[in-house]
């Protein structure tokens, strides 16, 4: 199940309010500017789908984002516990970054976690299977997969070079809860 939780930046642990339903959890997130969706897959993915079988799946609302927000390129990326890069792979997301770009993800399966830094408040975001998440170019934010990671995700760009973050430099993310593997669900 989805989950949102909103923190004050200086509470970590304590969260100030917190939403379990798809349509709380966009009504607030497109309050902080971010969107948040439910796609279905327009046909069946059977397990271990190509990139091409997984695209061709949600090429409907792949080609309404691209139109709406002039993304040029689409991929899939899918991560499991067994990958042998998983640990540095990990590590590069979860300090606070930017991007001169909107940060789009579809969690075709397993789930991931978004932290974003939004007017000295913190949305905890777990997205699932079914879950697209926007997040704005020069939104502060970090991701998790937890240590034993498990998604397949659609990503969207604007520009041919993919993901490429600046760094803050802020620690504010060693501060916040980390996505438990208890939260992963396949």
């Amino acid at each position: 199940m989805s989950r949102l939780r909103i923190f004050d930046e200086t509470q970590p642990h304590i969260p100030l309010d917190v939403h379990h339903h798809h349509t709380d959890i966009a009504r607030v997130l497109g309050h902080a500017g971010i969107r948040f969706e439910q796609w279905e897959a327009i046909q069946p993915i059977a397990p271990g789908a190509s990139p091409d079988e997984v695209i061709a799946a949600y090429r409907d609302d792949i080609d309404r984002l691209m139109a709406e927000q002039g993304y040029q390129t689409v991929d899939v990326v899918s991560l499991t516990p067994e990958h042998p890069e998983r640990a540095v792979l990990r590590q590069k997301f979860l300090s606070e970054h930017t991007h001169s770009e909107d940060e789009v993800r579809f969690f075709v399966a397993g789930s991931g976690q978004f932290t974003l830094h939004i007017d000295h408040k913190v949305y905890d975001l777990l997205c699932e299977q079914g879950d697209l998440i926007g997040v704005p170019g020069g939104t502060r934010h970090w991701f998790d997969m937890s240590e034993s990671p498990y998604f397949v995700a659609i990503r969207l760009f604007t520009s041919k070079e993919g993901w490429v973050a600046q760094f803050t430099g802020d620690e504010i993310a060693q501060n916040f809860p980390r996505m438990q593997p208890s939260a992963r669900r396949g």
